[in-house]
């Protein structure tokens, strides 16, 4: 077996037309628990009992049930208390989670329609996460994923002369590919014998990565209420991208270690439009329901990416950075809330979003436009990764329940339970195969298909006249299974099948909160 043949130098590139892959892409589109304090600590079914300025984000006819003008900013701290000690990552993070107001026009406290307006910050989605696996291989190695794809003509063209050429565009062949098959894979022929692919037997693996960063939503919203029977509300949103994932793959080879650092982040923004109604059918009744529709959010993003490989003796070193849009699923809401006297307060959701239908885009062309005084993309999506996430993801039921009890009127307990369904396929996998710019720029092999995600919180709160106070804890729970690469199974020759077992693997996190509010 030959021993690496490195070149070590940085390729940068910069693509005009690329697109994330389903699996980068799924972190983006997906939402946490998180807003005020008693948003949360109801486990987020307040959709239809409004008058929680969380509820601007899930169900914009919930602002319009304020009577009276409010503000609030919230804080705390993420704990991962049960990951694993590697890469030097933190376990505990303090975060700015939320702060917004509502400006109500009814201060006369009697029936009567009026509007409301109001402003809202919240991070809907908290990447902070650490993610470590490790097991043995039997007759299986990412090099050996590269050598089927190589014998299958998967990755190159040969020349006249017998020298693999690359083809182009890189039918199903990612980065690591590239350098795998010019550092293990393909042995150069000597002048009396042909080249000829090879691939290094592996005994075990390991990965340890950190995930960290966050997206920030800014939410604009209009509301009204119509004698006190019918909200409606309209709420126009901005999603800030902050995306970053450090990983450390490696391989015992046969005799030596062969090791892939993986340095990526994506960042950008996106919009959304929200629209809600809430209504009580029974008019001296408090019941109420709910329902609301989002857009999709249409997101413009950046990635960047360093790669490094190396055997201990020599280094392979890649970058690159491009631009690509990616379109979320539609969501659609349905909520119930009813109140006992002024004692009790009791809620239920259920949202549905179909995350196969995720639509990821090449950047085609940009161009400036005098009629919005500023350049444009134009863009297409990309067929081939689209069809592999219809056949990866699938729709996702989120259900809320929760309840609020006030033990006096100052004091107020709060419990909540949230279920969400899984998003991935149980039979789903990181296709490197596709004729896709999706899989060549993917920096890892590596995929996890996550289960259902159980959410338990519980809060209090303290009035205090105009004065508000509360806190709340919340823990999330989601187990997976880990794939360190793709299984490949080649029918024509079952010895260079490349399969791996799967790890079972977890995401717990422990969230406190709290928030201060003013009423005026």
């Amino acid at each position: 077996m030959k021993r690496l043949l490195f070149a070590a130098l940085i390729v940068a590139s910069v693509m005009p037309a690329a697109a994330q892959e389903t699996y980068e892409n799924a972190k983006i589109a997906t939402e946490d628990l998180n807003g005020t304090a008693r948003y949360v600590g109801m486990g987020g079914a307040m959709d239809a009992l409004g008058a929680d300025i969380s509820t601007m984000g899930t169900n914009p006819a919930g602002i319009g049930m304020f009577r009276r003008s409010n503000v609030s900013a919230s804080f705390g701290a993420t704990i991962l208390g049960d990951a694993p000690d590697v890469l030097g990552a933190n376990k505990t993070y303090m975060s700015f989670d939320q702060i917004g107001f509502v400006i109500s026009t009814n201060t006369s406290g009697v029936k009567q329609s009026f509007v409301n307006i109001g402003f809202n910050y919240h991070k809907s989605r908290n990447f902070d996460f650490i993610l470590s696996a490790a097991d043995r291989l039997d007759n299986a190695s990412q090099n050996k994923l590269t050598y089927a794809k190589g014998i299958n003509g998967l990755l190159y063209e040969e020349s006249s002369s017998g020298v693999p050429l690359f083809q182009h565009p890189y039918y199903s062949c990612s980065q690591l590919d590239d350098i795998y098959a010019n550092g293990l894979n393909w042995l150069p022929g000597d002048g009396i014998n042909d080249g000829k692919w090879i691939y290094e037997n592996a005994t075990q693996y390991n990965l340890d990565r950190s995930h960290t960063g966050y997206v920030g939503e800014y939410d604009f919203n209009i509301s009204g209420n119509i004698n006190n029977r019918v909200y409606l509300g309209l709420t126009v949103g901005y999603h800030d991208v902050h995306y970053k994932h450090y990983g450390e793959y490696s391989e015992q080879l046969d005799g030596f270690q062969f090791r892939v650092a993986d340095d990526r982040q994506i960042t950008g923004g996106g919009a959304d439009v929200k629209a809600g109604i809430i209504f009580r059918p029974i008019e001296y009744s408090p019941f109420r329901v709910g329902l609301s529709v989002s857009t999709p959010t249409f997101y413009k993003l950046t990635t960047d990416n360093y790669t490094t490989v190396t055997d201990g003796y020599e280094t392979s070193r890649t970058s690159e950075s491009y631009e690509f849009k990616l379109y979320t699923p539609w969501k659609f809401g349905i909520s119930l809330g009813h109140t006992i006297g002024s004692n009790v307060a009791l809620g239920a959701s259920y949202e549905y979003a179909d995350y196969g239908s995720l639509d990821t885009r090449f950047i085609t062309d940009s161009y400036y436009s005098r009629w919005y005084d500023d350049y444009v993309d134009e863009s297409s999506s990309d067929d081939i990764m689209n069809r592999h996430t219809q056949q990866t993801l699938k729709g996702v039921s989120t259900f809320k329940v929760g309840a609020e009890f006030k033990v006096t009127p100052e004091l107020a307990l709060r419990v909540g339970y949230n279920y969400v369904s899984p998003m991935y396929d149980k039979e789903g996998f990181k296709d490197g195969t596709l004729d896709s710019d999706g899989s060549y720029y993917s920096s890892a092999t590596d995929y996890t298909n996550w289960q259902a995600t159980n959410r338990v919180t519980a809060g209090l709160g303290l009035n205090l006249g105009q004065l508000n106070l509360s806190a709340a804890y919340q823990l999330s729970t989601t187990n997976g299974e880990f794939h360190p690469f793709m299984n490949y199974y080649d029918n024509t020759s079952p010895e260079n099948d490349n399969i791996a077992n799967t790890v079972k693997v977890k995401n717990n996190r422990h969230q406190l909160l709290f928030t201060l509010g003013y009423t005026f």
